[in-house]
């Protein structure tokens, strides 16, 4: 198969020693020996659904030259926090948390990058709610995960419709603790992304009242810590699985039924919300460009306009693009 071709071509790469200076990035350490690769334990950082789950169902966490020790945040931010502290080594997260992990110092890189449907990213309202549309969430409850894609998305929604985060009360919750806030009528709505949008519209009946077009870029990042990245076992793993993950999306994106069962089973969603979020959410592999880092600018920028970050963010300085020409390659083999 051809995935299978591309991932010893990797693993064959790994075992090459070779030097090479990432754009912007201090010197790329050298590659290890296959042998010395077998001694690295790349620990992970996931999410529900996440990295895991997809890896799994397209049987590409086989065969890795390294091990994986995996462990399970309930959203990016504490997961980039983790990473900055060296308690992983890498994870992936949607828009927003890599621009808060940024104004913190973080010690962090995003490494790819990929882009999802910007209409799974939604501000939900339980079906009896009298508000019809952005404008009544003058003065509500919005529950929403503080530094999360959610979190970026209904800044630009507010924006967009003449409002700013300080017209409305902002409720920061885990998704976990913001179901059962919204189901509950705790608050007034709710800023969330997939699976958690299919499973309220599905098991609450929730509605749409906005989604992430015209507010949201749909990017998700793989991020790494520096400190893995400037170890040369660590990095060579790294490399390895970022291109493994870009194969998983695009096994996905062929293989929607086999994914939505797979993330069922693994996750303990209901079939039909997997269903939907996997019809719906098309989560595809792009290239780490300017035109990225620009689009991320953007959103930092509206966050400290709004005075929630301190001090404007260069995005830029937490990008790495060492791993670009195996990730293109990974793109384009399919």
């Amino acid at each position: 198969m051809l995935w299978r071709k591309g991932i010893l071509a990797v693993a064959a790469a790994l075992a090459v020693s070779a030097c090479g200076t990432a754009t912007g990035d201090a010197p790329v350490p050298a590659t290890v020996s296959a042998a010395d690769l077998a001694k690295v334990t790349l620990k992970v950082g996931d999410q529900k659904g996440g990295v895991k789950s997809l890896l799994t169902a397209a049987n590409l966490l086989q065969g890795t030259p390294y091990k994986v020790e995996w462990a399970t945040f309930t959203s990016g931010p504490p997961l980039l926090e983790a990473a900055s502290a060296g308690a992983i080594d890498t994870g992936r997260v949607g828009n927003t948390p890599p621009i808060f992990a940024a104004a913190a110092k973080a010690k962090i890189k995003v490494i790819s990058v990929s882009r999802s449907n910007v209409e799974r990213e939604a501000v939900l309202v339980p079906p009896d709610s009298p508000l019809q549309d952005v404008a009544s969430l003058k003065g509500k409850t919005i529950g929403v995960a503080k530094g999360s894609s959610a979190h970026g998305q209904l800044l630009n929604t507010l924006h967009n419709n003449g409002l700013s985060t300080k017209d409305v009360k902002l409720s920061f919750l885990q998704p976990s603790e913001a179901y059962a806030a919204f189901t509950q009528h705790a608050i007034d709505a709710w800023a969330i992304w997939d699976p958690y949008t299919a499973q309220a519209q599905i098991e609450a009946h929730a509605r749409v009242l906005a989604d992430g077009r015209g507010a949201s870029n749909g990017l998700g990042f793989l991020a790494a810590s520096t400190a893995a990245l400037g170890d040369p076992g660590k990095n060579s793993a790294l490399r390895d699985f970022a291109v493994r993950v870009v194969k998983a999306q695009k096994w996905a994106d062929t293989h929607r039924e086999a994914w939505a069962q797979a993330w069922a089973k693994e996750t303990g969603l209901k079939l039909e919300v997997a269903r939907k979020a996997v019809e719906a959410g098309r989560d595809r592999p792009i290239v780490l460009d300017d035109s990225v880092v620009a689009s991320e600018q953007q959103l930092a920028d509206a966050f400290t306009d709004e005075k929630t970050l301190p001090g404007k963010v260069d995005f830029a300085a937490f990008v790495d693009r060492r791993f670009g020409p195996e990730l293109d390659q990974a793109r384009s083999n399919g």
